[in-house]
């Protein structure tokens, strides 16, 4: 590192001397981005669908496969910010990252991270099935080459970010050997998408009228063409969500009321209710608005409950 570099790199550690006595393992948990974990919770995405939530068994078969991703994920997270901390350095939000600043050594961050890639699939393969260890495996080789070379290429980053969240999506489902309806990985997928882009999107115009991208890729994408993809993306998974919930036609075997097709209309009320969001470019941290927004919480609560009458057939 320059001596300039050096300099710049004293004054933030002095700056955050709270940060710097947390020592190697706080930086380590830090640059796991535990906030990020909750994106985690989507294992349980094909068992809730199927209606299969409950056995203790399964509940102890997505504990360990939800602790089993945050380990892949945190991986990528390791190696990405060992890889990325010159260019961290210069940056105004990602130069406080513990790799940027040496609270976390890069080589440190390149053991822990390559370590945990290899547990994460080995952990699979003993404890659950030889197709959640491969799902796992192709997630992380995923990422990597995300890290690596794919975020440089146009379409193809947001490509692997959606894929990344389906496979969340998938994996419970494949731990416990649940069948995946064609109709849940159309709406999982476009859902993710529709996320994705809608995040990419806000960045850009953010980012309007600014001297710098926050990613590789951003200037080179146009606002309208981002806003396009999330359009689209938006569509198919409202279109998809449609097809399921009228597969079946009217009132199931003992059910009171057709939930299946009531569900819908919560269902696309979030979509509009975070379309909001995403048109004002203000979402840009998917899980702030989900978390934050008290509408989309109760239109989410609503979805749920409606969508866990039909699965119980009541």
């Amino acid at each position: 590192m320059t001596r300039p570099g050096l300099v710049v790199l004293e004054e933030r550690v002095a700056r955050h001397p709270g940060r710097r006595a947390l020592g190697v393992p706080g930086g380590v948990l830090r640059t796991a981005r535990p906030r990020q974990w909750i994106k985690n919770v989507l294992v349980a995405a094909a068992p809730a669908a199927a209606g299969q939530l409950d056995s203790r068994h399964t509940l102890h078969q997505l504990a360990l496969v939800f602790v089993l991703f945050t380990a892949a994920a945190s991986a990528v997270y390791l190696v990405n910010d060992a890889r990325d901390a010159v260019a961290d350095r210069a940056h105004p939000q990602k130069c406080h990252r513990p790799v940027a600043t040496g609270q976390v050594p890069v080589p440190v961050a390149y053991a822990v991270g390559g370590l945990l890639a290899l547990l994460a699939p080995i952990g699979a393969a003993l404890t659950c099935n030889a197709m959640t260890a491969a799902l796992l495996t192709g997630y992380v080789v995923m990422q990597l080459a995300y890290c690596v070379k794919l975020k440089h290429v146009l379409v193809v980053d947001l490509v692997v970010v959606t894929a990344g969240f389906l496979m969340r999506a998938m994996i419970g489902g494949v731990a416990l050997a649940i069948p995946l309806s064609r109709w849940f990985l159309i709406t999982a997928g476009f859902g993710a998408l529709f996320m994705v882009a809608a995040k990419r999107y806000s960045e850009a115009v953010q980012m309007e009228g600014r001297g710098g991208a926050t990613r590789a890729l951003l200037d080179a994408y146009t606002t309208g063409y981002l806003r396009f993809v999330w359009q689209l993306a938006a569509g198919v998974a409202v279109l998809a969500y449609c097809m399921w919930a009228l597969e079946s036609g009217g009132v199931a075997g003992g059910s009171l009321l057709p939930w299946r097709q009531l569900s819908m209309v919560p269902f696309i009320g979030g979509i509009l209710r975070y379309a909001v969001f995403a048109d004002r470019g203000s979402a840009g941290a998917p899980e702030d608005v989900v978390l934050h927004d008290r509408a989309l919480l109760v239109i989410g609560l609503v979805w749920v409950a409606l969508y866990g009458l039909a699965v119980a057939d009541l």
